[in-house]
């Protein structure tokens, strides 16, 4: 099992949700999150005054998921996150050592 993390611009979730309910994996965790990367924010105006946005809004999206369904998951939230301009987001991909459905008890693979 793999933990994928997708930090994406609030904009794209409902784009990217579609997307993965297409691949039938529409259970996923979102938090509401705020950072910057490379960039370090952004300078924006506002009734004339300038001012550095330095924490910018996003969205992280987390699933967990078979090993084998993980390259067609990472694929899926790119093409459909990506705008091409700076601040898109990033993808981590970790291994989930176990998982249990709290309901049933089920473990591991039957637990997702």
């Amino acid at each position: 099992m793999q933990r994928v993390e997708a930090i994406i611009r609030p904009e794209k979730l409902d784009v990217v949700k579609s997307a993965l309910e297409d691949l039938d994996h529409a259970g996923m965790t979102l938090t509401e999150v705020r950072g910057h990367g490379t960039q370090r924010g952004v300078t924006e105006q506002w009734r004339g005054r300038t001012f550095a946005v330095e924490y910018l809004t996003k969205v992280k999206i987390e699933l967990v998921v078979k090993d084998e369904d993980v390259d067609a998951i990472v694929e899926r939230i790119v093409d459909a996150a990506r705008t091409g301009q700076v601040g898109d987001g990033k993808i981590f991909v970790s291994p989930v050592a176990s998982a249990v459905r709290i309901r049933t008890g089920e473990a591991d693979e039957a637990a997702l």
